[in-house]
């Protein structure tokens, strides 16, 4: 298979570090950890479409990241863009917003089960934080419980001491416990009775650098019940997960209602609009906070976001992915095991996580994924992965034939194995 070039995405790359702090900033650069080496990734892209980008050395890759979950339809989906063009002609951002908002906000409060109202913003950050300051605005509380290794943006009160620029104020009403651990999330209910605003978290635990796991049989019943005795607000950051799981929410899913629910990604299949959603006892709390953003009532992503739900609907979308996703989790696991390699494929498969388990410090799962994405399979080393409408069957087997390529490259530099 063809080994792909980056020269012009280093030269790109070098254009940006004399202007751009780190080159490219945040999740996406490559000083974060997710493409390694970094010499194996192409930094800029030149177009997309569907299941696909092409980097600007022409490279096409099946992209597996789908612009770190947005792309849920596939990459310029003739219904979304046309509703989106449709609406540029009108009106964007406007002084006094369209009622296109209105229409959004219906069509979330028919479809999300615990949905009473909703509230937009532009990233998934905006709604947790939103979240996070309406459960302490309506407890008078101030201390918030994490599930060890989650992820909730990049706003100070998500953050650790250790990391620059976060003072102490900003975490020290944080309270930490490990996933799935009810009796040691108890305990800190016990030890700080009447203080706990919220419990926040992902659906299931869809960290990075470990296998991705599902709530146990019970969990987030008994999480609901230990809030509502506690008046504790129960926050569900749906900002990944969500529309890929279950179209009523992941909270739904699961078996439980949030009284919080935060969406982003694909909600509107990449165009710009994130969401809070919440059941009524907490709707006047939102109405009286002081909270919004220059461009968060533009009404091109609203239009968007309804075509984009209404063709989730029509798709019966979450069974889909994971269809797909099951197909190629399979396909890869049978493909490492041609080498002897134990891959293992955790999570829900269309959000899936790849972990190669035969080293523990994870060389030879660099390795691989290096080599898949040299041949044009876009995968990063420590990330989930998302699937999306436009995969086709033919991608999915584009894709195991390249790993499968990929494992017997690594397999032939470590024989030993």
């Amino acid at each position: 298979m063809k080994i792909n070039d980056y020269s012009k995405s280093r030269e790109a790359y070098l254009r940006a570090c004399k202007v751009i702090p780190s080159g490219i900033y945040g999740h996406q650069g490559p000083a974060e950890g997710c493409y390694i080496p970094i010499e194996a990734w192409p930094m800029f892209s030149s177009r997309a479409e569907g299941s696909y980008f092409w980097d600007l050395d022409g490279n096409r890759m099946i992209d597996y990241m789908c612009g770190y979950g947005p792309n849920i339809l596939g990459y310029h989906d003739p219904d979304v863009d046309e509703a989106a063009r449709k609406q540029r002609a009108l009106e964007d951002c406007v002084t006094v917003p369209s009622t296109k908002m209105i229409d959004f906000a219906e069509l979330l409060v028919d479809t999300v089960a615990c949905a009473d109202w909703a509230f937009f913003a532009k990233n998934g950050n905006d709604v947790t934080t939103l979240a996070i300051m309406t459960a302490r605005a309506y407890t008078h509380r101030k201390k918030i419980v994490f599930f060890k290794g989650y992820y909730h943006g990049v706003s100070p009160w998500t953050q650790k001491m250790d990391y620059a620029g976060v003072l102490e104020e900003d975490v020290m009403h944080n309270l930490y416990v490990d996933w799935n651990d009810f009796d040691a999330l108890a305990e800190l209910f016990d030890r700080y009775k009447g203080e706990i605003a919220a419990v926040i978290g992902q659906p299931y635990m869809h960290g990075n650098f470990k296998d991705n796991e599902l709530p146990a049989d019970g969990f987030w019943q008994k999480v609901r019940k230990l809030c509502t005795d506690n008046g504790t607000v129960l926050i569900v950051d749906d900002v990944r997960a969500g529309w890929r799981i279950d179209l009523q929410g992941s909270d739904h899913y699961f078996g439980f209602k949030a009284d919080l629910i935060c969406f982003c990604k694909a909600l509107a299949n990449g165009y710009n609009v994130s969401a809070l959603c919440g059941q009524d006892f907490l709707k006047n709390t939102v109405s009286g906070m002081s909270y919004t953003g220059s461009y968060w009532l533009s009404a091109v992503p609203f239009a968007a976001g309804i075509a984009c739900i209404e063709k989730m609907k029509k798709l019966d979308l979450p069974r889909v992915l994971n269809e797909k996703g099951k197909k190629l989790g399979d396909g890869l696991i049978e493909a490492g095991k041609k080498y002897g390699f134990d891959l293992h494929v955790s999570g829900m498969p269309s959000l899936f996580y790849l972990r190669l388990a035969d080293d523990p410090s994870l060389m030879l799962h660099q390795e691989w994924i290096a080599e898949c994405v040299k041949r044009g399979v876009f995968f990063t080393t420590h990330h989930n992965h998302f699937i999306n409408y436009a995969l086709s069957d033919a991608d999915i087997a584009e894709t195991i034939a390249v790993a499968e390529e990929a494992f017997s490259v690594v397999r032939e530099r470590h024989p030993e194995g």
